[in-house]
């Protein structure tokens, strides 16, 4: 493999974690410091900044030929990156970052700089954070879904398939009772899953400040589906590194309150597709080789049963 342009450093350690994927995977790790080179040379950018890894995917601080910052984000390609950039041409910088150009058949996103030191996850105050999100979340469902993306029916549908399977994998019995009563409620709002378009990961870490706007979404997973099942990321955001806080019920509580409000969402229907989230982790951890519901689950689980659903007036 030909060495790099001088300036292209991408961080080392991601590099070699690609290299420890699948074959796919590995292939596209042994080619991405050519591609950075190629891509900055294609859409003549100047380098301005050292490189960022997220779990994803490498970006690159860089300014376009007029001189505007931007920033050059290199992910693997596939139907997730795919989806990725239809959603962002669809939003058009509505509530999100805006793309400037893509090279889906490469992995390829070039978008408007932000600020990556600053997210959500620096404001203090909770009540502004989940407003925040709520607002962008109000915003990114507004817009109409384009065609060729995820649709939730369908992923519901596949969930409901392989549960009867993945629940005798739990080694709980009130485990087991808790994702059949999930796959349940989940099974009752299959057949009306929603038409709007989803982020379906804006927790606070991906909502970054910005010039154009004071905040902005980053990193969406679009897919078309209820409103309900965009709600999860935000509530469990923060606390859910201890979820054994004793505060961590009544945060859970107090965003859902916030959320719904703005999204002007049936409570019972968003805490439906809320479980529908729970759901999807979980199998997702029985696949990875878990054997429990997670903590952090059954605290959301149990915060927002109907009951124990009371509203948290403001401080």
């Amino acid at each position: 493999m030909s060495q790099p342009g001088p300036g292209i450093d991408l961080p080392a350690a991601f590099v070699a974690s690609q290299q420890r994927g699948e074959a796919s995977r590995r292939a596209w790790g042994g080619e991405l410091r050519e591609l950075a080179v190629e891509v900055t040379e294609r859409w003549e950018l100047r380098l301005d900044g050292g490189p960022r890894a997220g779990e994803a995917g490498v970006v690159i601080p860089v300014r376009t030929g007029d001189g505007r910052p931007a920033a050059l984000k290199l992910q693997m390609p596939g139907s997730e990156t795919t989806a990725a950039i239809i959603g962002l041409q669809s939003w058009d910088g509505r509530g999100m970052v805006r793309l400037l150009d893509s090279d889906a058949d490469r992995g390829v996103m070039l978008l408007e700089r932000l600020d990556g030191d600053r997210s959500l996850e620096s404001v203090a105050s909770e009540d502004e954070a989940t407003l925040v999100v709520g607002d962008l979340l109000r915003r990114l469902h507004a817009v109409p879904p384009p065609g060729d993306l995820p649709r939730l029916d369908l992923i519901t549908a596949e969930m409901l398939d392989i549960t009867p399977t993945a629940v005798q994998k739990l080694a709980d019995r009130e485990d087991r009772r808790r994702l059949l009563r999930w796959s349940c409620i989940v099974a009752e709002l299959q057949n009306d899953a929603g038409g709007r378009l989803l982020h379906w990961d804006l927790h606070f870490g991906n909502v970054l400040a910005a010039e154009r706007e004071p905040w902005l979404g980053i990193d969406p997973e679009p897919l078309v589906g209820d409103p309900g099942f965009d709600l999860w990321p935000a509530l469990d955001s923060g606390w859910s590194e201890n979820p054994t806080a004793p505060q961590a019920a009544d945060v859970v509580r107090r965003r859902f309150d916030i959320l719904t409000q703005i999204l002007e969402l049936d409570r019972d229907r968003a805490f439906g597709w809320t479980l529908a989230r729970l759901m999807q982790n979980t199998l997702w951890d029985i696949e990875d080789g878990h054997t429990v519901i997670s903590t952090a689950s059954k605290v959301v689980d149990d915060a927002l049963r109907p009951g124990r659903r009371r509203a948290i007036p403001r401080a």
